[in-house]
């Protein structure tokens, strides 16, 4: 990157990378294996933390990872090669993942602006909206009511994996990465926020080792590690918007059919049927199948990723959902359901009363048939 004039000599160099995901929900579920075999020929694999405290987070039926290759693109002017990758959930998400490398020992505040220019970049969007168009017809035959959902997740990934003083040495990142020198980065503020404002929206700062660092963001993290192959919290923050994504499709799904439902509620009592018990019949099964539906792929969603333990990356994991709002977008898609269930019960209530009344008019009209037989005979 083309060296800033204002950056301060004096402040920390960096080397990393900024990584790019796009999430999208293409299908009601995903066959894993089958997506394994049709990626035979590229590097792929069921991908789990590998950290001994990853033990601590159970993952059911570990994801597919696929490595796509290089990419170039061109970020602030200059031409970069990029590799991509691709992740596949079993509860119908595809992760897509472009890592950008920087420039090696960039001053800090060309790191900012070359995240910056990252994080803007138009030329990602159709450069993710090919590949996803490439890879569905390539996993079509593994996924079940293919489709992909108008609601997606976009996060940023900012990997360091050196951070050094303007001497050279190793700079410790908890004095060097304050909240002042973070903001510009994670939060695209070049002016100086108050003392609250920082305490609010980055407090969310985790490390395991003396020399790793974790700071969590609604949009964006950072992440130092100054092991190249340790992945592991990059893993738990895209299986955590990957559950985010469930959640806010499915609460779109729920928010287009209530306004439906209530439509055909009323075409079904206007409805002429012989049998009146048979009106809400159609309205029923519907209401039935799509409970059903939104409650299975949110649970299985959910239980992708289960803790056992508060260890370091179950930390991590447990702050991501916190500050996704993980909890808040369940309650919301729950008091829809519940709005589903209580719908279906007074239909359900309505026919059975229709077929109570039509059992009592049968019965009299029988009786009536006995009196009136006894009568002539």
């Amino acid at each position: 990157m083309r060296p800033n004039p204002a950056m301060q000599p004096s402040g920390p160099t960096v080397s990393g990378a900024a990584v790019a995901y796009r999430l999208y929900d293409i299908g009601y579920a995903i066959a894993l294996d089958r997506v394994a075999a049709l990626f035979a020929a590229e590097p792929s694999g069921r991908s789990r933390p590998e950290r001994v405290e990853g033990q601590a987070l159970q993952i059911a039926n570990p994801p597919v990872t696929v490595a796509l290759g290089p990419r170039a693109v061109q970020v602030d002017g200059a031409a970069l090669t990029a590799q991509l990758s691709a992740r596949f959930f079993d509860f119908g998400v595809c992760s897509l993942q472009l890592e950008i490398p920087a420039t090696a020992n960039l001053p800090w505040d060309a790191f900012v602006r070359f995240g910056r220019e990252v994080d803007a970049s138009a030329e990602l969007d159709a450069l993710f909206t090919r590949e996803l168009a490439s890879l569905r017809e390539r996993v079509a035959p593994a996924v079940e009511r293919a489709g992909v959902a108008p609601v997606r997740e976009e996060y940023l990934v900012f990997r360091v994996s050196s951070l050094r003083a303007p001497d050279g040495s190793a700079a410790d990142p908890h004095d060097t990465l304050t909240s002042e020198r973070l903001a510009p980065l994670l939060l695209g503020e070049p002016r100086a926020l108050a003392p609250a404002a920082l305490r609010d929206l980055l407090h969310h700062r985790f490390s395991y080792f003396a020399d790793d660092l974790v700071v969590l963001t609604w949009e964006n993290a950072l992440v130092l590690e100054p092991t190249a192959s340790d992945r592991d919290v990059e893993y738990i923050l895209e299986f955590a918007n990957a559950q985010l994504l469930e959640l806010r499709v499915y609460d779109a799904v729920l928010d287009a059919e209530l306004p439906l439902m209530y439509d055909q509620v009323a075409a079904a009592r206007r409805r002429t049927r012989p049998l009146p018990t048979r009106r809400f019949q159609d309205v029923l099964a519907r209401l039935q199948t799509r409970v059903a539906d939104v409650t299975e792929t949110v649970e299985r969603a959910e239980n992708a990723l289960k803790v056992t333990d508060d260890v370091y990356l179950a930390r991590v994991y447990g702050a991501a959902l916190e500050l996704f709002r993980a909890t808040a977008w369940r309650r919301g898609i729950e008091r829809k359901l519940e709005i589903f269930r209580s719908t279906y019960v007074m239909l359900n209530g309505e026919a059975q009363s229709a077929r109570s009344e039509l059992l009592e008019i049968a019965v009299i009209v029988l009786i009536v048939a006995e009196v009136l037989v006894s009568f002539f005979h």
